[in-house]
């Protein structure tokens, strides 16, 4: 055997045993008559024992032969460390070797392997099975493992089954671009790579599986960013007789586990939250509750004196920052410029101070006295000390300008504790959006999200039965209809400390009621025959109530690891191009592969 024991686990009760080892050669120390190589593999460093008078020959010569990353075989005798080391567990002992073989010699590595790199992201990247090696790397891919496995464990013992889905699929246009795959045997026909296994499980549930779930792989072809990835990592899950309460509870449960399981934290508080309050107060869908900072309207407050430019605005917002009263002139001209950015868009902010007084002191004063400025404090919920930041325009522009801004003071301030965790349902979503160049509807979740039963009018108390708004929808709407905006989604998102780890929704398991939202959507019923007439027929089987919900693995693990970056939690992750530069993939094809595809050699 290579090894008796890892470079990890020998301690003081093993001294005066023999024993094997085998590793990676982190770093040596040449003394002349004595030599010390500190041996790693994934578990730990074992210091290891070179010496001119106990050690053979040439055993002692080869020991100064190694160079980093070199991979040996020893042997040797446990002895008591004299230099002792308290900051790994195996630094009472060392290895006095008797016994050496080199088993692969190695390059330089072209950046150091420890924890504090001289590594570049992008030569790390190409290097990506040495940067596994760093402990930061490392442990990161083992937390994965223990959250998957952890999840695997809390379903499994609720009696859900793992079953795996196909990857070569049928393109549908809805959600992001596909990324597709031609078919040799079929030609001019394409597959496409799943953006999730939702038909599939969906299909699943009218098999009588009842509890479904798989880890799985997903793909979209779309522009990424640090918590995006061309292909990533679902927790889908599915359900049969259930109503959204049930679906809330158990994966409710399962963040509390997780949470406790891999945290050590017990979380006490799990709020539900519309999508019309979330928007509201804190102007996304994805609200960070960790921290106050909720907007406060204005309108009232700040309307109908003599500045133009609130008087021309739809809203006016604003959040008090708490202890930021004692900014300077410069640091609050720096947050004006900050939001002034084309990634913020707004042309401009208005301060409020809230000294320690009861005074205020504003960049507006001339059009608002104490009284005017102490009703915006009460709507900010400001008290001394605070500065309340104001925005205004057009309403849903402004939130998001003001959500922005609140998540930059948040993380300014120190208030975005990645140790701590708020996790949250937002529900109630809007069923559809209109997309107003394209003059058609879009599923805000997806085409199977079964609507409320009861659409709740705007600025009434007056209710109308779902139904009766669908059964007036005959053929493709090309106008926005104010009734279908009043839709709400049987739709909720997972959501924790301001990102969106999962969402799902009840399903429409009817088939009259799906052709009805598909004719919503803007397909002929030619096309959706096309598209879904496979889950069209399967409805018609006896398909049973159903919902579910899939969690973002990746972006779950980086968080619960206190990161929002997701690729040092993916072993082999793709740069921000959607290029693997360790591979070099994407790659061209030759031309012999591309005609064996029926694929022109001109589009190459």
């Amino acid at each position: 055997m290579y090894r008796s024991h890892n470079c990890g686990e020998l301690n003081a009760s093993h001294i005066n045993q023999e024993v094997t080892l085998a590793g990676w050669v982190q770093k040596s120390r040449d003394k002349g008559f004595m030599n010390w190589v500190d041996l790693r593999d994934r578990y730990g460093i074992t210091q290891l024992l070179f010496d001119e008078s106990r050690s053979e020959k040439t055993v002692f010569e080869l020991a100064k032969t190694l160079g980093r990353e070199f991979v040996v075989q020893v042997k040797g005798t446990v002895i008591e460390r004299e230099a002792k080391n308290k900051n790994i567990p195996t630094g009472e002992i060392e290895i006095l070797v008797t016994k050496m073989t080199i088993l692969n010699a190695s390059l330089t590595p072209p950046f150091t392997i420890e924890d504090e790199t001289d590594g570049g992201e992008d030569i790390r990247m190409k290097y990506r099975y040495l940067d596994i090696r760093r402990n930061p790397v490392k442990n990161s891919l083992l937390f994965r493992h223990k959250v998957a496995q952890a999840v695997r464990n809390y379903l499994s013992d609720l009696d859900f089954c793992e079953v795996e889905t196909p990857y070569l699929i049928k393109s549908t246009p809805e959600g992001a671009r596909d990324f597709v795959v031609p078919s040799r045997m079929n030609e001019g026909q394409f597959y496409a790579l799943p953006q999730s296994p939702q038909t599939f499980k969906q299909l699943l549930m009218v098999g009588g599986m009842d509890k479904y779930f798989q880890i799985v792989k997903c793909f979209r072809d779309e522009d990424l960013r640090a918590d995006r990835q061309p292909e990533f990592t679902q927790i889908d899950c599915e359900m049969a007789f259930v109503e959204q309460e049930d679906i809330l509870n158990v994966f409710e449960g399962l963040t509390r586990h997780l949470l406790k399981e891999i945290k050590g934290i017990d979380v006490e508080k799990f709020p539900r939250m519309t999508y019309d309050h979330a928007m509201k107060t804190y102007g996304n869908d994805k609200p960070d509750i960790r921290f106050g900072m909720e907007f406060g309207e204005l309108n009232e407050v700040a309307k109908g004196k003599d500045f133009p430019v609130f008087n021309a605005a739809e809203l006016v917002v604003g959040i008090a920052a708490p202890g930021c009263a004692n900014y300077t002139r410069k640091e609050i001209d720096g947050l004006i410029d900050w939001v002034k950015r084309p990634q913020i868009g707004a042309s401009g902010m208005v301060y409020v101070k809230c000294e320690a007084d009861g005074t205020y002191k504003s960049s507006v004063d001339k059009f608002y006295d104490q009284n005017d400025l102490s009703n915006w404090a009460k709507s900010t919920g400001a008290v001394a000390g605070d500065m309340i930041f104001v925005l205004s325009g057009p309403a849903d522009k402004t939130r998001t300008q003001l959500s922005a801004l609140r998540m930059e003071l948040a993380t300014r301030l120190g208030l975005r504790n990645p140790a701590e965790f708020a996790p949250l349902w937002v529900v109630d979503f809007p069923l559809l959006e209109w997309d107003e160049d394209n003059k058609r509807y879009h599923a805000m979740h997806h085409p199977f999200t079964s609507p409320h039963e009861i659409a709740s009018l705007k600025n009434t108390t007056e209710t109308i039965k779902t139904a009766d708004i669908l059964n007036k929808i005959s053929t493709i709407l090309e106008e926005r209809d104010p009734l279908i905006d009043q839709l709400k989604a049987n739709a909720y998102d997972m959501v924790l400390n301001g990102n969106e780890i999962g969402g799902g929704s009840i399903r429409i398991h009817d088939k009259e009621l799906q052709s009805k939202m598909f004719t919503l959507l803007g397909f002929t019923p030619k096309q959706a025959e096309e598209q879904f007439g496979f889950l069209m027929n399967a409805f018609q089987f006896g398909a049973p109530p159903h919902g579910g919900l899939a969690f973002g693995l990746d972006r779950l693990v980086a968080i619960l690891g206190g990161q929002e970056t997701i690729r040092d939690f993916i072993a082999f992750p793709k740069n921000n191009s959607g290029r693997d530069v360790m591979i070099d993939a994407p790659s061209v094809i030759d031309d012999a592969q591309l005609k064996e595809l029926h694929i022109s050699v001109e589009l190459k």
